[in-house]
């Protein structure tokens, strides 16, 4: 019964860590990252689609990410959505593919950005705290409920708090990473 609890308990944290990923992800770093248009969404006959569906997104420079649209129909509408979209790049149409060129990061702009990532990683702690807190009203159910053992109680809030210092750390890790990666000239 606990074992299951813990694994459901770990996939939930897992799943928080995954989110933080892909949010942090998509922010720009002064270096070309296909990620950072994973987020926009193109309107094209009428239906919203994702960028990544409509074209391939390549980087061939290390300041520029290049966008072939599978369809060139697609080419002012992916554009459109560009400009729409809170990357604050202008993008570059040559007719066949767009150009979007990442300028460097001033040295505010990084700080600022340090600060957001700090900010996230905070909130994917608190995610993984909240899993925590459920897990262990969960636990406390059973035992008040007579279906396990005051000792099983312990042995899984112990477990619980194990799982708990491993996710922590490696959402620790990545905020650690992605500043770095922010901070890099």
């Amino acid at each position: 019964m606990i074992r299951e609890l813990l694994k459901d308990t770990e996939e939930r944290m897992q799943g928080a860590v995954v989110s933080l990923e892909g949010d942090l992800a998509a922010f720009r770093t002064g270096r070309a990252n296909p990620h950072l248009v994973d987020r926009i969404t193109v309107e094209m006959y009428g239906v919203e689609m994702p960028l990544n569906q409509m074209a391939v997104i390549s980087v061939p420079e290390p300041q520029q990410i290049a966008i072939r649209p599978y369809d060139a129909n697609a080419l002012s509408a992916i554009e459109r959505a560009i400009m729409k979209s809170d990357l604050g790049i202008m993008p570059n149409n040559d007719g066949k593919v767009i150009r979007l060129n990442i300028p460097r990061l001033t040295e505010e702009r990084r700080r600022d950005l340090r600060k957001v990532v700090g900010r996230r990683v905070e909130n994917g702690k608190v995610a993984v705290r909240n899993v925590r807190r459920d897990g262990l009203n969960d636990i406390r159910e059973f035992e008040r409920e007579k279906l396990i053992t005051e000792d099983d109680l312990h042995r899984g809030i112990d477990r619980l708090q194990e799982l708990t210092d491993k996710y922590i750390e490696r959402i620790d890790r990545i905020g650690e990473q992605k500043e770095a990666e922010i901070m890099e000239v």
